[in-house]
């Protein structure tokens, strides 16, 4: 691996072709995987992107005027110093934020680079071309810091929140939701199926955790391999199974964990009230993210619960 310092004029213009390559690839995959739930977003990366193709064919008609034909192929992990940066542009459905965040910081880093390779060169006409281009790294930090307010209309702003929140609730709350439901409700009848029959604090603790664990692990299996979010948007599987399954265990928990308490009574007690609680918090969210009237989602949510929790105390009174 080379120091920058150690670069020559010629290779320093090689590797800014390098670069640039690199970075009209990003902004143009940028724009393919923005295109369908953020289009005046990709746009902008679009034109970005065209715009750093331009910088390439300067530089390699420059380079080619100074040095020949032959250009050496120095990329940016040849080179120390230069950051790798994550492939998110990889990753469907893109996230918005991250990608405007990661734009920002691949023109700091260019702008950078050519203020560096300005100090070094001597030669006029490159001189010239760096300072060009830091310029226009300059004006692109710009963008990416106000994306919002270029080219983007009131109303693609309104279509790209809207965008934005879906994919949110999609890959975030709608798994963890499922969770919550899930552990808070399932765990309800061997729990105080197990509270009843032996009236043994620590007996229905284990109880609780086994059935609380072990739901967890069940769900996240399950929402994993459900589906790979390829085509419904809902995003990496193994992310949301770990939000299904983290959810589904604390959902359990809540219950569970006052039965560490030895007083059966007080346990008991301090364990029902968490459950109403737990389901209020559940018909608040479903109110909140699933457009589901707040006496809807509280009548079904509650009404399931001590269906359940009924079930509960019946078997273990038997």
């Amino acid at each position: 691996m080379r120091r920058f310092t150690d670069l020559d004029q010629r290779e320093i213009l090689a590797l800014a072709i390098s670069l640039e390559e690199e970075h009209s690839r990003i902004y143009a995959d940028y724009a393919a995987g923005l295109s369908a739930e953020y289009p005046a977003t990709a746009k902008v990366f679009s034109e970005i992107g065209e715009e750093e193709s331009a910088h390439r064919r300067w530089l390699i008609e420059l380079f080619q005027k100074k040095f020949g034909n032959h250009i050496p192929l120095i990329r940016r992990h040849d080179v120390a110093g230069l950051v790798r940066h994550d492939p998110i542009w990889m990753v469907r459905p893109l996230g918005i934020e991250k990608v405007r965040h990661q734009a920002e910081e691949i023109e700091e880093e260019t702008r950078e680079f050519y203020a560096s390779a300005l100090k070094r060169a001597t030669d006029a006409d490159i001189r010239r071309l760096l300072g060009d281009l830091m310029d226009a790294e300059s004006r692109h930090i710009g963008i990416a810091q106000h994306l919002s307010d270029v080219q983007l209309t009131t109303e693609a702003r309104s279509s790209e929140a809207e965008s934005a929140r879906r994919s949110f609730v999609l890959q975030y709350v709608q798994p963890g939701l499922n969770g919550l439901i899930d552990g808070s409700i399932s765990t309800l009848a061997p729990i105080f199926a197990a509270a009843f029959a032996t009236h043994n604090t620590w007996q229905t603790f284990l109880v609780g955790i086994a059935a609380s664990i072990g739901a967890g692990i069940s769900m996240a299996f399950a929402e994993a391999l459900s589906d790979d979010g390829q085509i419904s948007g809902r995003g990496n599987p193994w992310l949301r199974g770990s939000v299904t399954g983290v959810m589904t265990t604390a959902g359990g928990l809540g219950h569970t964990l006052p039965y560490l308490i030895s007083d059966f009574r007080t346990a008991t007690t301090i364990a029902i009230a968490v459950v109403f609680v737990e389901l209020w918090i559940i018909a608040g969210v479903r109110s909140r993210f699933m457009d589901t009237a707040f006496w809807r989602a509280a009548v079904e949510v509650v009404a399931g619960g001590l269906i359940v929790f009924g079930v509960g105390i019946l078997i273990g009174s038997a």
